[in-house]
């Protein structure tokens, strides 16, 4: 397999699309890894299975819509491996593989099939204290945006997935890109006020657009400098409830077509009536109060 992913909106050829049976016993409170599910678990409204194979049988049925290549994990029992997104990542043509928290370290195992299809020697395992997942991680052709956070309290945070010492590596590995790093407010608990990933917070879509929420990030220089790059007239901004909903962390298939909750219809309006875009339309909310949404469950392997 030769990978290929330079951004996030090339035409889509190929992707692992996670799984969404047996996904176990809903966690304890106390257990609970990021604030979206945690407000689910409090509120009694985690997500049944049966509502999450649905949504993810609309998204499948989407991508086959375009002719994309579907490759999927091997199912281990009793574990949610709906968020591929989050076990490995592709930069132009090598995977990195994440390290993820222990609470999901088994779920690679499932991909071992598709490691063999990559190839060892286009996939780059970082030492154990190297953070990463792919949320974290944006590609835009010559930039690479990185989520983070710098905090003396890193380690105190079950939703600070990455950190310094992962973006220091990658610099290593793609000396050619500008490579920007971003950090994210985070809090634990309460997912109005705190960020698991940067593509919960900033996505691109099209060739010189994106979505993005101001107050995701903790300097207003880092949402200022995306600004700059992108043109403010170039940026959907969302409101704090619609960061909630997970709106910025859509699934663009080509520079034309993305695909997108619903419920999001003041963006996907715009969308289509602003920017010109087909917006394919699946509901999602079900999955989305597992903290992650049509982004998270995906992992491209080729675009272009």
């Amino acid at each position: 397999m030769k990978l290929n992913i330079t951004n996030e909106t090339d035409t889509l050829k190929s992707v692992v699309l996670g799984l969404p049976h047996s996904i176990g016993e809903v966690h304890s409170l106390e257990d609970s890894y990021d604030a979206k599910s945690y407000h689910s678990i409090y509120n009694n409204i985690y997500p049944e299975e049966s509502s999450i194979i649905a949504e993810m049988a609309a998204f499948e049925d989407v991508l086959k819509k375009y002719n994309v290549e579907i490759h999927r994990p091997h199912l281990i029992e009793n574990y949610n491996q709906v968020f591929s997104r989050d076990v490995a990542f592709v930069i132009d043509d090598k995977m990195i593989i994440s390290n993820i928290i222990q609470d999901r370290y088994n779920e690679q195992d499932a991909y071992r099939e598709i490691f063999a299809h990559v190839g060892w020697k286009k996939i780059v395992n970082l030492p154990d204290s190297a953070h990463i997942e792919g949320g974290d991680v944006i590609l835009w052709d010559d930039f690479l945006f990185i989520g983070t956070c710098f905090s003396e309290d890193y380690r105190n945070f079950k939703t600070a997935r990455t950190n310094e010492y992962a973006i220091e590596i990658l610099k290593e590995y793609f000396p050619k890109k500008r490579i920007i790093d971003l950090e994210l407010r985070k809090n634990d608990t309460d997912p109005f006020t705190g960020i698991l990933h940067l593509d919960c917070t900033f996505n691109p879509v099209g060739k010189d657009k994106c979505i993005i929420y101001k107050d995701g990030f903790v300097d207003d220089s880092d949402y200022r400098l995306l600004l700059d790059i992108f043109g403010e007239e170039n940026c959907f901004h969302v409101t704090t409830e619609e960061m909630f909903q997970m709106n910025p962390n859509i699934f663009s298939i080509s520079p034309q077509v993305v695909v997108s909750d619903k419920s999001f219809t003041r963006m996907n309006n715009h969308l289509r009536n602003e920017w010109g875009m087909t917006v394919e339309e699946i509901p999602y909310r079900e999955i989305s109060k597992m903290g992650g949404l049509l982004r998270c469950s995906t992992l491209p392997l080729v675009r272009g």
